[in-house]
């Protein structure tokens, strides 16, 4: 009667050994494109969570009269100014979507495992950068939620549970996960959503959200889901709801219309994106994300330096 435990016990040891494993190798990859490509970019894009003081000293033609500080003033008789710094340290949190819409994937990875990919890079960016990383994975609710720490094994414990968490819900609310990330994060906080955006009406929590953090959404698509292509009579399936169809992919009309309200649903993100002031990453399933994150790097240091 015992064996039976014991096989138990050797099946979850061995799924754990697999665990670590996967995780040791995602690390690895990530903290080399970490330290060859992201690291300096990433430093110099994100503004830090405020102002912190650094110093009084004599004031000097063109500081501005407004930071003089009227009781070294007082003491000394010769005006001083108080000197503020930006504060480097940030709070980095992941909103990453687990619906059922992201295990699709027609080429190496899925959407979901991308994503995951995706934020290991960025987590390990904070990690080297000495930030704090949360992360809030979500479905049609609120799956969990990993509190802001800093350090390497806290980051490994987020990319872990990106990769091998197993979700509740099968559908997709983003206004959930931006309601409750308001809720817990801090004013300034640098949140990154990272979604295929399977959603609609989370105009307004959006909108709250990039009034009070620094929010970049990452859309993650598959190739196939921009263009069907004619494949014949297909039994299509929704990963959310379940729900059955047949659909014949060589009638022109029937790929044409798709393309129609593919178009006019990324119009609509888009235009809701720029709204809200929240710059947008798109990134292929399965394809190179590097030079979109390395672009978007480059756009945001433009945008500082200006």
């Amino acid at each position: 009667m015992a064996a039976a435990p014991r096989a138990q016990d050797q099946g979850h040891a061995m799924l754990a050994r697999d665990v670590i494993s996967q995780v040791r190798r995602i690390e690895i990859r990530t903290r080399r494109l970490v330290q060859d490509l992201f690291q300096g970019e990433y430093h110099s894009v994100f503004k830090g969570g405020g102002m912190e003081f650094d110093e009084v000293r004599p004031y000097v033609p063109g500081d501005d009269v407004r930071d003089i500080d009227w009781n070294v003033t007082a003491r000394t008789g010769q005006p001083h100014v108080k000197r503020f710094v930006e504060e480097r340290e940030l709070t980095v949190s992941f909103l990453v979507d687990l619906s059922g819409s992201t295990r699709f994937g027609m080429h190496r990875r899925t959407k979901g495992q991308t994503a995951a990919e995706i934020a290991a890079v960025l987590a390990m960016s904070a990690v080297r950068n000495k930030d704090k990383v949360g992360l809030i994975p979500f479905t049609d609710r609120v799956e969990a939620y990993i509190p802001p720490r800093k350090g390497r094994s806290h980051v490994l414990r987020v990319i872990r549970d990106i990769l091998f968490f197993e979700p509740e819900g099968r559908g997709t609310n983003v206004t959930d996960a931006l309601d409750f990330a308001a809720r817990v994060h801090r004013r300034g906080t640098v949140l990154f959503v990272i979604s295929d955006f399977q959603d609609t009406g989370f105009e307004k929590a959006l909108m709250v959200n990039a009034r009070r953090h620094d929010v970049v959404a990452i859309h993650v698509e598959d190739p196939f889901e921009r263009e069907l292509r004619g494949a014949g009579l297909v039994e299509m399936v929704d990963p959310e709801t379940g729900d059955r169809t047949w659909c014949d992919l060589s009638d022109r009309r029937l790929r044409e219309a798709f393309a129609r309200l593919r178009t006019e649903r990324h119009r609509r993100l888009s235009e809701m994106f720029r709204k809200a002031g929240v710059d947008v990453v798109r990134v292929d399933a399965g394809g190179d994300y590097v030079l979109p994150l390395r672009s978007f790097f480059r756009q945001r240091e433009r945008k500082r330096s200006r």
